[in-house]
C-alpha cells in the first residue's frame, strides 16, 4: 500500500510541488493550506507522514506539531524558509523528526521522506532483529522501537532513536558527525552539522528529563561518545 504524506503550507505552489514529487514517488499526498485544516486532516484519516511548514498564518507549523504531540507520534518533516538554528531546535525539540530548508530539491525533500518512513515502520519477519541494546540503566528495544531509562519510557522520533541506538552499537567509541549522520540518514542526503548538534542537544534533553545527566558526552574536535548513563 503506497503510504499517505500530508502536506500542509500556505504556499499553493510550493504544496503543488510537493504533492507531485511525492507522487511520482508512489506515494499518496493530500496538500491543505493552514494548521487548522492539518489538525482537522490529521483526525479525519491519520497519515503516514506529514511535511509540515513552520511559517504558516494564524497556526505556525510549531503550534500544529505541539498538539498533535499531544495525542499522536505521526512523523513530522519541517519545511521553513528560515535557516534559523533556533527554529530547528524549536522544530526537534517539538517532536519533528528531520527540517529543510527552502528553497529545497524536491528530490532531496522526498528522499528525506523515505528515510523516516523506513526508520518509522515495523520491521519485516526476515528483517526482525531480537536484539536489545543496553549501556548503564538505558535500554533500547528496536523491533518496539521503545527506549527507557532506569524504567521509565523515553519518547524519541524514528530519527533520534536510530542516533542512539548507533551510541549504544558502539559504546565504547567516539563518533564524529558524519558517523552520527550515517547511523540516521542515507550518506547521499546533505545534513548539516548544527542539524546533527540540534539532534544531540535534543537527545541529552529527554534523557535527562527522566534522570540521565551523561547520556552523551562532547569530545571537542573529535565527536561524541556515549556517556555512563547511571551505570
Amino acid at each position: 500500500m503506497p503510504h499517505n504524506i500530508l502536506v500542509a503550507d500556505d504556499d499553493p505552489h510550493i504544496r503543488e510541488i510537493i504533492c507531485f514529487a511525492l507522487e511520482k514517488a508512489g506515494m499518496k499526498a493530500l496538500g491543505v493550506a493552514d494548521g487548522a485544516a492539518a489538525l482537522q486532516a490529521v483526525d479525519r484519516r491519520a497519515p503516514d507522514l506529514i511535511v509540515l511548514d513552520i511559517g504558516m498564518p494564524e497556526m505556525d507549523g510549531l503550534e500544529v506539531c505541539r498538539r498533535l504531540r499531544q495525542r499522536s507520534d505521526v512523523p513530522v518533516l519541517f519545511l521553513s524558509a528560515r535557516d534559523e538554528e533556533i527554529d530547528r531546535i524549536l522544530g526537534l525539540e517539538m517532536g519533528g523528526d528531520d527540517y529543510v530548508t527552502k528553497p529545497f530539491s524536491p528530490r532531496e525533500l522526498v528522499a528525506r521522506v523515505n528515510v523516516i518512513l523506513r526508520r518509522a515502520r515495523p520491521a519485516s519477519p526476515e528483517e526482525t532483529d531480537d536484539r536489545q541494546f543496553a549501556h548503564g540503566k538505558l535500554t533500547l528495544v528496536p523491533t518496539s522501537h521503545a527506549a527507557c531509562f532506569d524504567g521509565k519510557p523515553l519518547i524519541l522520533t524514528a530519527i533520534e532513536f536510530a542516533i542512539l541506538k548507533g551510541f549504544l552499537a558502539r559504546p565504547q567509541h567516539v563518533l564524529g558527525r558524519d558517523a552520527v549522520k550515517a547511523n540516521a540518514y542515507q550518506s547521499n542526503i546533505h545534513v548539516s552539522e548544527r542539524t546533527v548538534d540540534s539532534h544531540i542537544r535534543n537527545i541529552r534533553a529527554k534523557l535527562a528529563a527522566v534522570g540521565c545527566l551523561d547520556a552523551i558526552a562532547t569530545v571537542h574536535g573529535v565527536g561524541f561518545r556515549l556517556g555512563r548513563c547511571g551505570g
